[in-house]
């Protein structure tokens, strides 16, 4: 199963009313025809399923999804403490304009857009 590069980007939160596409992610995972995560695939290609996050005045991270403790996650360093868990990561359809939410470093839950699949 090829992999599919998804873009994500800040939507809408107190702290940025509009969204922001300078904040997101852009990772590598295997899709299937309706855009729903394929674990087997993953598990197949987990060292390709790299990450990139971006955010307005920060240093890109690059990193990896990752499954641990039963939860998706996007990991930037051996070990969990910095891993950003992906809520129900595995039920979304990734199409260009649904959601998904992500805990990210500091303890918050945002939303994100999906902009693309590619």
């Amino acid at each position: 199963m090829p992999l599919k590069h998804i873009q994500l980007e800040l939507a809408r939160t107190k702290e940025s009313p509009a969204g922001d596409a300078a904040c997101g992610y852009e990772f590598a995972a295997p899709l299937d025809a309706h855009g729903h995560f394929d674990a087997d695939g993953w598990a197949e290609l987990r060292q390709l399923c790299t990450v990139r996050r971006f955010w307005r005045g920060a240093a890109d991270e690059h990193g990896l999804l990752v499954h641990a403790k039963g939860r998706w996650s996007f990991s930037y360093a051996r070990g969990d403490d910095d891993d950003e868990p992906i809520f129900k990561f595995d039920k979304h359809a990734f199409v260009p304009g649904e959601y998904v939410t992500i805990t990210e470093h500091d303890g918050v839950a945002r939303p994100f857009r999906i902009v693309s699949v590619r």
